[in-house]
C-alpha cells in the first residue's frame, strides 16, 4: 500500500481548483465547474475526477454559502485533508472516479481495511494511520513467515537428509551417535 493517497488527493484538488479559478476570475461557482467540465478546450488539462469531486461537494466546501469557492475555502479543505485525513465516503467517491492515482488493488485494500487503519476511530484515515497499518502488516508478515518456517522446518529436529556430509547433526543426533565416532 501507499500513503501517497492523501498527498495525491491534496495535489489533485489544489491543481484542479487553481486551473478552474484561473478560468473564472470572478469566482468559482457550481455553474462554472459544470461549464468547465463540458468545454472541449479543457480536455486533457482539466482533471475531470477532481472537478467532479469539487462539484459534488460544492456545498460543503463553500463554507460561507455565498455560492463561490474561494482560495481560502479551498485551503481549508486541503488543510483538513492533510491534517485530518479522508472519510470512507470521500475515498469511495474519489476511487469511483479514479482520482487517487493508486492501483485498484491498493484502493480496494484501503477501503476493505479502513476500520483497522482508523485507529483513533474518528471516521477518517490519515497518512500516519496508513503508514502505521503498513508497518504493522509488514511486521506481522515477517512474524508469520518466521513462525511458519519454525513449525515446518523439521530438519532442525530430525537432521538434514539432503546433506551429503556426515557432520550434519539434528537435535536427536546425540542419541544415535555411536561410540566409534
Amino acid at each position: 500500500m501507499s500513503n501517497n493517497i492523501l498527498s495525491g488527493v491534496y495535489a489533485g484538488l489544489t491543481n484542479t481548483y487553481s486551473y478552474l479559478a484561473s478560468q473564472y476570475p470572478d469566482g468559482l461557482t457550481f455553474d462554472n465547474i459544470t461549464e468547465a467540465r463540458t468545454k472541449t478546450s479543457n480536455l486533457g488539462t482539466l482533471n475531470p475526477t477532481f472537478a467532479s469531486y469539487l462539484q459534488n461537494n460544492f456545498a460543503s466546501i463553500d463554507k460561507d454559502g455565498d455560492g463561490i469557492i474561494t482560495a481560502d475555502e479551498m485551503n481549508t479543505l486541503s488543510n483538513r485533508i492533510s491534517m485530518q485525513g479522508l472519510t470512507r465516503e470521500e475515498l469511495t467517491q474519489l476511487y469511483a472516479s479514479g482520482a487517487s492515482g493508486l492501483s485498484e488493488s491498493t484502493m480496494t485494500k484501503i477501503l476493505e481495511h479502513f476500520d483497522e487503519m482508523d485507529t483513533n476511530h474518528d471516521g477518517r484515515i490519515t497518512s500516519a494511520e496508513i503508514s502505521a497499518y503498513d508497518i504493522n502488516c509488514a511486521r506481522m508478515e515477517v512474524e508469520d513467515e518466521f513462525n511458519n518456517r519454525r513449525a515446518t522446518n523439521m530438519s532442525v529436529f530430525y537432521g538434514d537428509s539432503s546433506s551429503s556430509t556426515a557432520d550434519t547433526y539434528s537435535l536427536l543426533s546425540y542419541k544415535y551417535k555411536s561410540n566409534n565416532d
